[in-house]
């Protein structure tokens, strides 16, 4: 058991936990929330040993092996499948042993390494290395890239396959889901549910949290608090705490009754039985938590359009793209009443298409006709990165509409949490989250009719990300969203389109069912997705003929990859049946001299066939790859 008493963790002259107490069993799974800059990441860096409690006692039993994710990574030369490896730091120790004993013939320690390397599965770890890194989107051909030719978000995902690599007794993991796809997500959440030992996560991904932790503690008021359920059931919980503080009675009286007014709009105008279905479930659990979130800083509103024309967008026969067409062949209409989801993998368009929609960028072909009256709120995914940092929140809306009141102003901003000082300070040294809360701020104050998002929960906290989609709801023109925030996409939008092989085609079915549909067309080996045909809704005749071309075409390369798998489970076997030998003490004697240099000579043999027969199974799963695609 893990346990903090009458702890006291301070970061400068900031309190961050005061005299708190925490109880952490093993095996458990706990998701830890709180709102940006209240001790989360501290805490873990007191477990990890990096910072000191400043009173109190952290308890943790001896030989406990922590495992953690880190943040950021310089760029190296080592591969990306040794880069994973390296975060078996057992494993590595081992190698290194071993290797000196073979330089030094020192048969007794060959034997002795081995042997070690046997206990930790050291014979299958760049399987298992490649089987990470493919569940978390690499394909085979990236494997051998070095860490440096990576952009910071793939080099966030090598970190964080690094460190489920590690043998432990003890994961902590802060923000594992940023920069994964929501394939990569689905991926991850298995591997934690398979998880056995004790597992502590950051995360202000509230689908992710429901469908891996069993407990959350929450740092509330310098206090670590523990609620036995998922995070909704944290919600349930708290909501029902809250909602007998009667000083909150009114504010929270007022929020259940726009929420019911929303879901009369709602249902008045649902067309789509599924989704209408799915989507008033989650209206009617949004009720029930209200009270949760009474006490959060962020409130705010979209403002009603000024023009709200029937027809705001169309696009006829659209190609998108940049030197070639990404998405061809595109119909869409964009109605006052429209409130689409984007789905599909990182890099198949979807963020291009926005920037088409927002006028950022000139299609390839086709036609594209908009309203004289439309009026677009574009938060774009690098939003943040193109603020002006040397100037205030008060400047950057003064800018946009000189003609403001201060007070106007002040009082806008006070929704997000800018407040006193903060209003007027250049935001050059403004958090993440706080610059991001700062760039929809922005667009919100432009009172647009047409508001595309692309990832806009990027940084933004659980109490943030819960005001955001609350004013989604209540804004009254149409929505064009990306996001890899399943609660966000599950209760603002009314219908989904999918992108994929260069098409944009509404998904028939609500967002349970895009993840059924990836789930079973998910092929392991990969850690890709079977792209789905373009054949019309009806042709399901052709559709199951190609299928059926496909897997008769791959199923000989399917089974020469397993038959080399075969091959090397047998190879593995027979190397640690003679390795377990070369583990015998006595075989050292001088006596058995013969004895010894056969096993030795049968070992080399075994590594060299094993390493071979993993040279083809590599090219030939590489193969099934390409074709596949």
């Amino acid at each position: 058991m893990i346990s903090l008493s009458n702890a006291t963790l301070m970061r400068g002259e900031l309190v961050l936990l005061n005299n708190t107490n925490l109880s952490i069993h093993n095996g458990q799974k706990i998701g830890v929330i709180g709102r940006n800059g209240s001790g989360k990441s501290s805490l873990f860096a007191a477990l990890l040993g990096q910072l000191a409690l400043d009173q109190g006692e952290l308890s943790m039993p001896d030989g406990t092996r922590c495992a953690h994710m880190r943040q950021e990574t310089e760029a190296s030369s080592a591969s990306a499948l040794d880069f994973v490896i390296d975060g078996d730091k057992q494993f590595r120790h081992i190698e290194t042993r071993l290797e000196e004993a073979e330089r030094a013939e020192d048969g007794a320690s060959i034997a002795q390494w081995h042997s070690e390397m046997d206990k930790i599965g050291g014979y299958d770890i760049r399987f298992r290395a490649m089987q990470l890194l493919s569940g978390l989107g690499f394909s085979a051909d990236q494997f051998e890239r070095p860490v440096g030719s990576f952009s910071g978000g793939w080099r966030i995902r090598l970190n964080l396959a690094a460190a489920l690599m590690a043998p432990s007794d003890l994961l902590l993991l802060d923000e594992p889901t940023n920069h994964l796809d929501l394939e990569a997500t689905l991926w991850l959440e298995q591997w934690l549910n398979r998880y056995q030992g004790t597992l502590l996560i950051i995360s202000h991904d509230r689908s992710f949290l429901d469908h891996v932790i069993a407990y959350v503690v929450s740092v509330e008021q310098q206090k670590l608090t523990l609620y036995r359920g998922n995070y909704s059931s944290f919600e349930t919980q708290r909501a029902e705490r809250l909602a007998q503080e009667q000083a909150m009675l009114e504010k929270q009286q007022r929020r259940v009754a726009e929420i019911e007014d929303f879901v009369r709009r709602f249902r008045a105008k649902a067309t789509k039985a599924r989704q209408a279905q799915s989507r008033l479930k989650e209206l009617d659990r949004m009720q029930l938590i209200a009270p949760a979130h009474i006490d959060s800083p962020f409130y705010f509103e979209f403002p009603k359009p000024e023009r709200l024309p029937t027809e705001l967008i169309a696009f006829d026969k659209v190609n998108v793209g940049y030197d070639h067409p990404l998405l061809s062949n595109i119909r869409l209409t964009i109605r006052d009443t429209t409130r689409i989801g984007l789905l599909g993998f990182n890099g198949c368009g979807k963020s291009t298409l926005l920037r088409t929609i927002a006028g950022d960028l000139a299609p390839l072909g086709g036609e594209i006709r908009n309203s004289k009256f439309l009026q677009v709120g574009y938060f774009a995914q690098h939003q943040v990165d193109v603020l002006d940092q040397t100037a205030s929140p008060m400047l950057l809306i003064q800018r946009m509409d000189p003609t403001a009141r201060e007070q106007s102003v002040r009082d806008f901003l006070g929704g997000f949490d800018f407040r006193g000082d903060r209003i007027t300070e250049t935001i050059a040294n403004f958090s993440g989250g706080e610059k991001a809360r700062l760039a929809l701020a922005i667009v919100v104050w432009q009172k647009p009719n047409l508001l595309l998002l692309d990832e806009p929960t990027n940084h933004l906290d659980l109490e943030m990300r819960h005001a955001l989609t609350v004013a989604l709801q209540g804004f009254e023109g149409a929505l064009v969203v990306v996001s890899h925030d399943r609660h966000l996409l599950s209760n603002t939008v009314d219908e989904f389109y999918s992108i994929h092989n260069g098409r944009c085609e509404e998904f028939e079915g609500d967002l349970h069912d895009y993840e059924k549909w990836m789930q079973e067309n998910s092929k392991s080996s990969t850690g890709t997705v079977a792209a789905p045909s373009d054949e019309k809704k009806g042709d399901r005749k052709e559709q199951r003929q190609q299928a059926a071309a496909q897997r008769q075409q791959l199923a000989p390369l399917r089974n020469e990859i397993k038959k080399l798998e075969q091959q090397m489970e047998k190879a593995h076997k027979q190397l640690a049946e003679v390795e377990e030998s070369l583990a015998d003490a006595t075989l050292y004697d001088d006596a058995h001299k013969a004895q010894l240099s056969e096993l030795l000579l049968k070992q080399a043999k075994l590594k060299a066939s094993s390493d071979a027969l993993e040279e083809q199974w590599l090219e030939k799963s590489e193969a099934f790859e390409e074709l596949s695609q």
